[in-house]
Parts: structure tokens; C-alpha cells; sequence
């Protein structure tokens, strides 16, 4: 089975590779680290202390590293004898773990799934125990834990139809390895019922909620202050602004041709656009002059920068890690992926800020959040564009309303949070004697 597994791999490995280092490449900072996807590590990570036993967390882009965040910070009081280590998929998800992660914590890319990158991976960190976050299951990696012994977690697991009926056709390949988990961590009890049929062990599965509720909520330490960003831009401070929050393609389009016109009712309303690639920015500047808008890239504004000849309409925030900053100005939130692409994005961030906020037909990966939102009347879902545009025309309009919808948001925020401290009990007691 690993054998034929292996080749498999290889080949799509190879067949994919020119896309994925495209993506990469686009992303940029993808030389930093590179190494480490295949299990080559620098002589400082290499020589990291070794006398104290190791917690691998694994997250895989920017949602998870959040999550990560909250764990270890519950984690550390109770398991003082550890040292922590936390790997990512993506460039941007690195980028937030440098930015937030303390110094003392090991931060690393988690390797290609092949056996030689996986076993040096092993043999550096060394964990004695792994959390994987949401679903990073990859064969090679579990194989080699389970094969040196190694507990495995699964924390905030979610599964979608898709995911279901796939792991359903692989079940030969994935039941084995399932049935091994010593801890599962579900966001919702139809997780749990799925990831039972799958093979994991029903004394290993806890509902303990969405992870993302507790990660969401305000930091304390000062971020970026996007109000004074976009008054220094020429956007007054009793302005009208339109946060459309992790974009794909298709929606800033949609966006940019009722902008024009939702201008004409709402005279200064402001569009702040934050793709979900800051590398598609290139794509959604094209856009955006195709359709006569006038905006600013976020990268092009200093302390220095005055606001700029004419007015400008967007702002197009070509940059990681700022989304939430914005949403703090923002008066109506669009949540993306939600209307021209499948699955939805994270509608947790504006409802932790008590935001009316809107989104299309889309929400698969947080089905059930957006039921939890739609059931308290905290959020608005629009099926086509035009919907959209009446939606957000309607809640511009009245402010009263705004205030309504986003403080039904916060209230299922609040009734949400509490998923860390229970995922960590979880974690302990399934783990018992290995913590």
C-alpha cells in the first residue's frame, strides 16, 4: 500500500509542480525556507535544546496559525516541561508566525509528503507528541508518527461533503491510520458523526467547538491603525466604508461595477478590497481601471504619502496579515469566496467586531457558522450579485440596522467562544501518559 502510494504521489508531485512553484513564485519570499519543505533544515534549527520533550502543532496557512497562537498559550501553564514547535504550509502562513509567534517557539515549513523529507523531519524535531489543526492528512507523515510511536491530535476538525466522499473512496488507505488518533477535536456534532463513519475512534472524538471563535477576538496590543491609513488617503472619518474582506476572482469585479453606482446614492463611500492573494493584486488592479475606479495600492502609501490628486474610490490592499484592521473601520463587511467561488471565507473576524456583514450563497468551509449567524439574524446572505448589491445598499442606508445585524453577530461571537480551554482538556486527557 505505501509502495503504490508512493509512486502515486511522486508522479503528481511532479505533474503539479510547475503550478505550485508558480504560486510560490508569486507570492514571493518563497527562497526563505525552502530547504525545510523537503526536510533540510539549518544547523540553528538543527542544534535547537533537545533535553525537553517537543509539541509539533501543525498550521497550515494564516487561519490556523491563530489557532495555533491560542493553544499554545493555554497549552505552556500546563505543560511547563515542554518546548513547542509549529509548522505551516504557506508562505503567508509563515509570514504570520514570524510576526506573531514569541522567539522561544520553533517556526518551520511542514515537509512534502515524501518519505526521505518526512523522516528527516522527524529526526530534527523530534516530537514527542503531534497536533494537526483542521485537516493536514497526509500518509507519509502519519505512517511515520504512528510508526515511531507518536500520539497524534486532531484539533477544530471540520469535514466537508467533498472531503467525506473522498476519504470514503481511500478509506482502505485512510481507516488504518484513522483508527490510531489518540484525540479528535470537532467543531460541530455533525463533524463528529462524519469522522466516526470514517474510521477515527468514538473515545477519541469531543465536540469542543470552532477554535477560530476564541482566535478571533480583539488583541490587546496595538495593530495597525487602519482609520488614521485611510483618512491620511483623503476618506473622512464619518465616510461610508465597504470592507470586502478575502476576495477571489470574479468578485472584484462584480464589486468595482455596482461600486459606480452605489456611489451615486451614497456620495464619499469608500471601497477597501483585500483579495485573498495579495499576488492576484496585478489582476484585480486590471480590473478595477477596466471599469474606470480609481484606487491606491496599500504598498504605495508611506508615512509620508499625501492624499492623492482626485478622489480616490478603493483602496486595494496588496499586503498579508491586515484584513482584521480594516474591518474595524469598515461600516458594511463583504465576506468573500462566498459569491463567484465555492467554500466561503472566515465570517468569525467581523462578527468578533460586532460588524453587519454580508455574503453570498458560497459557505461551505464555515457551514456551520453561517448557519449559527443566519439563525440569530447576524448576517445577511445574498444568492447573486444583484442580491449583493441590494443588500448592501440597504444596510448603507440605515444605520440603525447595521448596528441591529452587527450586534446579533457579536452576541453569536460571545455564545461561541470557550473551544480552546476545551480542546485543551480534550488534549490532556485523551494524551494521558503521554503529556
Amino acid at each position: 500500500m505505501r509502495l503504490g502510494y508512493n509512486i502515486l504521489f511522486a508522479v503528481f508531485f511532479w505533474l503539479s509542480a510547475p503550478w505550485y512553484f508558480l504560486k510560490m513564485w508569486r507570492r514571493g519570499n518563497w527562497r526563505a525556507g525552502f530547504g525545510e519543505r523537503f526536510g533540510r533544515y539549518s544547523a540553528e534549527f538543527q542544534a535547537a535544546p533537545r533535553e525537553r520533550p517537543t509539541l509539533w502543532l501543525h498550521a497550515v496557512s494564516v487561519g490556523e496559525v491563530g489557532v495555533c497562537l491560542q493553544l499554545i498559550r493555554a497549552l505552556e501553564p500546563r505543560l511547563a516541561a515542554w518546548q513547542f514547535a509549529v509548522s505551516t504550509t504557506t508562505s503567508t502562513g509563515m509570514g504570520e508566525l514570524r510576526r506573531r509567534l514569541p522567539a522561544h517557539i520553533r517556526r518551520f515549513y511542514y515537509p512534502a509528503d515524501f518519505p526521505g523529507a518526512v523522516r528527516r523531519a522527524m529526526e530534527t524535531v523530534r516530537p514527542r507528541a503531534i497536533i494537526l489543526v483542521e485537516a493536514e492528512l497526509w500518509p507519509n507523515f502519519l505512517w511515520q508518527a504512528l510508526d515511531r510511536g507518536i500520539p497524534l491530535f486532531l484539533v477544530n476538525a471540520r469535514i466537508s461533503d467533498r472531503s467525506l466522499r473522498g476519504y470514503r473512496r481511500f478509506g482502505f488507505l485512510f481507516r488504518p491510520i484513522f483508527e490510531r488518533f489518540r484525540g479528535v477535536g470537532c467543531q460541530h456534532p455533525g463533524d463528529a458523526e462524519r469522522l466516526l463513519q470514517l474510521g477515527f475512534p468514538p473515545a477519541a472524538a469531543r465536540v469542543t467547538g470552532n477554535l477560530k471563535f476564541d482566535a478571533a477576538q480583539p488583541e490587546e496590543r496595538a495593530g495597525l491603525d487602519a482609520a488614521a491609513l485611510l483618512r491620511q488617503i483623503g476618506v473622512r472619518g464619518d465616510s461610508l466604508v465597504l470592507v470586502a474582506g478575502s476576495t477571489h476572482a470574479g468578485e472584484e469585479a462584480v464589486l468595482a461595477e455596482m461600486l459606480p453606482r452605489l456611489r451615486a446614492r451614497f456620495p464619499g463611500l469608500f471601497l477597501v478590497l483585500v483579495p485573498r492573494h495579495f499576488e492576484r493584486a496585478n489582476d484585480v488592479a486590471r480590473e478595477l481601471e477596466a471599469r474606470g475606479v480609481k484606487f491606491l495600492r496599500r504598498t504605495e502609501i508611506t508615512p509620508e504619502t499625501a492624499p492623492p490628486p482626485g478622489e480616490a474610490q478603493c483602496l486595494l490592499v496588496n499586503s498579508t496579515g491586515e484584513l482584521k484592521y480594516f474591518y474595524e473601520r469598515a461600516a458594511v463587511v463583504f465576506v468573500g469566496k462566498s459569491l463567484t467561488a465555492q467554500g466561503g471565507q472566515n465570517p468569525i473576524e467581523p462578527a468578533a467586531l460586532g460588524k453587519a456583514m454580508v455574503f453570498g450563497p458560497n459557505m461551505q468551509n464555515f457551514a456551520s457558522v453561517t448557519q449559527a449567524l443566519l439563525a440569530g439574524q447576524g448576517a445577511v446572505q445574498a444568492r447573486t450579485a444583484a442580491e449583493l448589491e441590494e443588500a448592501l445598499a440597504r444596510l448603507l442606508a440605515d444605520e440603525g440596522l447595521r448596528a441591529k445585524l452587527g450586534a446579533k453577530a457579536l452576541r453569536v461571537f460571545q455564545e461561541n467562544l470557550g473551544a480552546t480551554q476545551r480542546t485543551v482538556e480534550m488534549i490532556l486527557e485523551t494524551g494521558a501518559g503521554a503529556f
